[in-house]
């Protein structure tokens, strides 16, 4: 199992073995919702806001 910084409070966030570009984590110290960008190393990005579609 690997690690990577929370690019929102800098804590270590625990990643999986078979992690995926596009995966959505959760930092479990402030809850930020981090997109996997790159797996090799691992970067984790701010994740993009769901946008609301209004039945569209």
């Amino acid at each position: 199992m690997s690690t990577a910084d929370c690019i929102e409070c800098g804590a270590e966030v625990s990643l999986h073995d078979d992690l995926e570009i596009g995966e959505i984590l959760d930092c479990m110290t402030c809850g930020a919702e981090l997109e996997v960008v790159d797996v090799s190393p691992p970067v984790l990005e701010q994740a993009p806001e769901l946008e609301e579609d209004w039945g569209e």
